[in-house]
């Protein structure tokens, strides 16, 4: 059965010879018989075709990696998700249903509005539109990408100057004759690389002050990457093909360029397969810190709009700051990069930002509705999950974990140092310090001392903090541990759980999961047993804290503690927390499953609650007026409570 279905999904990609496939031609009458292909709506969406039979095709090759639909009565990626062996082994989602799936009784669901846009950007003919002189920016590692970019090359809509970074001289003499040959090219320069800089070090090297002559360039790259002993290029072809491949989306964008100048940059909405918080600066701020000083760019938020992987269509004007600049190889860092934290990862995430600074906006497709959009607000998507859901998706493992604070327990006036300030008012009224404020940066200085003693190893506690606190102040210890003790009720009284979080975790607990509780944090065990118990935790739990076992989320030694414990176990696990890099992102480098969630400050972001978003060090007026509300906002961590 999988053969045949591979036999139709190859029919589906090939060329035109290929159309009378008998495989192709019967899935396509079963899936119009079936009503799960609709030939008009399909068109509504993804723009016209010469016949149904070609708009068919199109999804069919579309589908295996792109989250665009056949019809309202099927959702390409609920079934991608739902049976993520499908997606892996690049079958489009709707064959295997009608051929196997269904008789397998897998998952699927009719078509599903995550976002809806509030805007739609309609191109218009401007009679101009072909006359913008057009800069393609490839960027080419694997020799096999060239025949890919060819193709794309050879169905542009208009003429085009090429300008290629090769990895070897045999993939840029190659790349050079083949894009020559297109007709569509109207000159072809090339560079071979050094390999620094990844995608953006070649062509800031190589061409950037030229880029700046043109009205438009388009970036894109070859990119592969590896899952289960198979070769995806799902990330690459989805950004491909809304940026270079799809004609109806290349000759949208161009049009919309011409048409409106306020425009200056575009992409595709985030890949749908990538995590949730792959639109979040991760550990990436550090290193934007020479970028953000020279273009005075505002990096506060923590999510934000770029296009991932570097690729995108810009106007040169738009990023004139960056591409006048002048580079060598030597001002990029060397290989091996990370997986995330380098100032690549900086970089890719502050072009829109500057787009923005130089005066333009962005705009981006998002490919369910096969709609135009400035609406941002499409990186909350992955963040819609009704509470329901969100015990479904959990019921499927033996061992569920959550994060505690701003994931089970919230604050009421969401500022984790109040409970400081608030015993520094104390103090201070009781003349051991000038202000509440002193007494909190001499609280927080004295905890830093402890990490630095440990050569920031493992952890230190909350105890340990305050004997330092009273060295540091010359008082009684029995006095620092009084005024410990103080701040932890303090922090006490204003814990309250997250309803529907607590809700969730009784009803794993009723069906039979282990429930672990996993915390960075300086509290004892004892103090966030506590703490668990004010919120309605009253459940057999595991409770794993950093400042009992000296090992931190956030370094990665609790994560390699607890795969330790599940792999002896032989249980299957899944982590709930609402920290990007401790919760999810170091959390999944150790090959743990998790689900990311937004604190509160995120989804009040998100939300477009601007009045708030310097949240970052607020005096107490702030906390007694926003504090309340951001915490009850954020009481379920998804939109969609």
């Amino acid at each position: 059965m999988k053969t045949k279905i591979k036999k139709i999904i190859r029919s589906a990609q090939a060329g035109s010879e290929k159309l009378s496939s008998p495989s192709l031609a019967k899935a396509y009458s079963l899936a119009k018989k079936s009503g799960l292909f609709d030939a008009k709506w399909y068109q509504e969406h993804y723009g016209s075709f010469i016949s149904e039979w070609h708009a068919f095709k199109d999804y069919i090759s579309k589908s295996t990696f792109a989250n665009v639909n056949p019809s309202p009565m099927f959702d390409t990626e609920t079934y991608n998700r739902c049976n993520i062996d499908v997606y892996h082994q690049g079958i489009s989602p709707l064959i295997h249903h009608m051929y196997h799936g269904q008789f397998e009784g897998r998952t699927f669901s009719t078509a599903i509005n995550r976002w809806v846009p509030t805007d739609n950007l309609v191109p218009v003919e401007t009679g101009t539109w072909q006359k913008q002189k057009v800069a393609l920016v490839l960027h080419i590692f694997y020799a096999d990408f060239v025949d890919k970019f060819y193709e794309c090359i050879k169905a542009f809509p208009t003429k085009v100057d090429v300008f290629v970074t090769a990895s070897t001289e045999q993939i840029a003499n190659a790349a050079k004759n083949k894009f020559l040959s297109s007709g569509k090219a109207s000159s072809v320069k090339t560079a071979v690389c050094e390999n620094r800089g990844r995608n953006f070090g070649p062509f800031l090297v190589h061409f950037a002050k030229e880029l700046l002559e043109y009205d438009l360039m388009c970036h894109v790259h070859s990119k592969k990457s590896l899952y289960s002993g198979r070769e995806q290029t799902q990330w690459f072809d989805y950004q491909n093909q809304f940026l270079l491949k799809d004609k109806h989306v290349v000759t949208s964008v161009l049009r919309l360029f011409d048409e409106r100048p306020e425009l200056g940059i575009y992409y595709p909405t985030s890949f749908w397969m990538m995590p949730a918080w792959v639109n979040h600066w991760t550990c990436n701020k550090p290193f934007a810190q020479k970028y953000v000083n020279n273009w005075e760019i505002d990096i506060d938020d923590n999510f934000i709009n770029y296009p991932v992987g570097g690729m995108f269509w810009a106007r040169p004007k738009a990023l004139a700051p960056l591409l006048k600049s002048t580079f060598e190889y030597s001002d990029f860092p060397e290989e091996p990069l990370p997986n995330d934290g380098s100032e690549l990862h900086a970089l890719e995430r502050l072009l829109g930002l500057l787009a923005e600074k130089e005066g333009y906006e962005q705009f981006f497709y998002y490919p369910p509705l096969g709609r135009f959009t400035r609406d941002k607000s499409y990186i909350s998507t992955s963040y819609y999950k009704p509470p329901q859901a969100l015990l479904n998706d959990l019921q499927n493992f033996q061992v569920v974990s959550f994060d505690v604070f701003d994931t089970v327990l919230r604050r009421k006036f969401t500022e984790p140092d109040y409970a400081k300030y608030l015993l520094g008012k104390e103090l201070t009224d009781l003349g051991f310090f000038d202000g509440p404020d002193e007494f909190v940066s001499l609280r927080n200085e004295s905890e830093l001392i402890c990490r630095k003693e440990r050569d920031f190893k493992g952890d230190v506690s909350i105890v340990e903090a305050y004997q330092k606190l009273a060295e540091v102040m010359k008082v009684d210890e029995i006095v620092a541990l009084d005024w410990m003790n103080k701040e932890f009720l303090f922090d006490l009284e204003m814990s309250e759980p997250k309803d529907e979080m607590v809700e969730i975790v009784k009803q794993l607990s009723l069906a039979g999961k282990e429930i672990w509780f996993i915390t960075d944090i300086y509290y004892t065990k004892q103090q966030i047993e506590t703490m668990l118990k004010k919120i309605g935790i009253a459940i057999p739990y595991k409770l794993f804290v950093s400042s009992d076992l000296r090992k931190r989320k956030d370094a990665g030694t609790m994560w390699e503690h607890i795969k330790k414990l599940v792999n002896e176990k032989g249980l299957s696990f899944i982590h709930v927390g609402d920290n990007v890099r401790s919760d999810a992102q170091i959390c999944g480098d150790y090959g743990l499953q998790n689900i990311h969630i937004l604190n509160p400050l995120d989804k009040w972001a998100i939300a477009g609650f601007d009045e708030i978003t310097k949240f970052n060090q607020p005096n107490e007026n702030d906390v007694l007026k926003w504090g309340a509300q951001i915490s009850h906002f954020g009481r379920y961590p998804f939109f969609g409570e």
